[in-house]
């Protein structure tokens, strides 16, 4: 989700220099392998044990999330791991979102010499089953426009996976035949899946409202990926959206970190207490944005892509991702 380099000096690069570090042959990434492997074995896992109680709700006609039980159905998997299986749709769902995303910043980070590591998949007992993915920077970024097609390359190949997902998932969806009441967790719906909702219906008359909607675990998972592109793409210190950001505008980026914090302090309050832990995070002195050089300028055709991330922002944007989770709620 964000990506951390060491903190550099601005550099200017004319054009024999960057020929010459650009003809350099840049050896795959190897380093720790084992380690991606058991994090993505790992995160198979659990996102597959959620994705198992998932599956058994939607069959017997219950929410994602209809007793405390599920939200941590780990022990009662283990009891029963014939029912792991079910919960491959839902976990290979969310990995491949997840993997396309971080594997945009890879490719882009290898096409322009960026030294990066492979994906860490991370393993969280979350509703979900995971924290994530990361990919680590190991050098520098040599000039804007290589930091705006590496930043916006994850979110793009995150958003593209993801629709054909949605539909799917929405075409498999069924109504709910349970009051709402039941449902521990009330997802609300972006304007993409709103969008993808009316598309699904014109292919699929039997797709139903998504306020009436039991969703099938392909669109829990493709919910949370869009969701996490959302994230990704807030336009502050080394997200996605932070790097889109210092590509457009360096000198500007630490005074709309600093405001953007201030501005989800208050989405805490009024909208989702999870914004209250984002603003903390971006606090953090890892989420300071290394310098980059300030030249060359950024190529007018670059800018198209931060009109582009603005877009895909506002589709995936929801300020209020779970229905009453304030924190007023809390305090009442």
């Amino acid at each position: 989700m964000e990506h951390h380099v060491a903190e550099i000096e601005p550099l200017s690069i004319d054009d024999a220099s960057w020929m010459k570090w650009t003809d350099t042959r840049l050896p795959f990434p190897t380093q720790r392998l084992w380690l991606h492997l058991l994090l993505l074995l790992l995160t198979l896992t659990t996102t597959t044990v959620m994705g198992a109680r998932f599956s058994q709700n939607f069959d017997h006609g219950l929410p994602a999330f209809s007793a405390d039980r599920d939200l941590f159905p780990y022990m009662e998997m283990l009891r029963h791991p014939q029912d792991l299986s079910r919960g491959l749709p839902f976990s290979l769902t969310l990995l491949a979102i997840l993997l396309s995303h971080e594997l945009g910043h890879f490719v882009y980070a290898r096409r322009y010499r960026v030294q990066a590591s492979l994906p860490y998949v991370l393993p969280a007992p979350t509703l979900s089953g995971t924290a994530g993915a990361v990919i680590h920077l190991r050098s520098r970024i040599p000039h804007r426009a290589a930091l705006m097609d590496i930043g916006i390359a994850g979110p793009i190949a995150g958003f593209v996976v993801a629709v054909p997902f949605t539909l799917l998932g929405l075409m498999l969806s069924r109504e709910a035949n349970i009051a709402a009441g039941d449902n521990l967790i009330h997802f609300q719906s972006p304007l993409a899946m709103r969008l993808l909702h009316a598309l699904a219906t014109g292919l699929h008359p039997q797709t139903p409202e998504l306020n009436a909607m039991l969703p099938h675990p392909i669109l829990i998972a493709s919910w949370i990926g869009i969701f996490i592109t959302f994230l990704n793409l807030i336009p502050a210190g080394q997200l996605d959206g932070g790097h889109v950001l210092y590509a457009v505008a360096p000198r500007a980026h630490r005074a709309v970190t600093s405001i953007v914090i201030g501005l989800l302090v208050l989405a805490g309050v009024f909208f989702w207490v999870g914004w209250l832990l984002w603003a903390a995070i971006l606090l953090l002195p890892v989420m300071r944005h290394p310098r980059v050089a300030i030249e060359p300028p950024l190529p007018v055709a670059r800018r198209w892509l931060a009109v582009l991330a603005v877009v895909i922002f506002l589709l995936c944007a929801e300020l209020t991702p779970f229905v009453s989770v304030r924190l007023l709620d809390f305090l009442r």
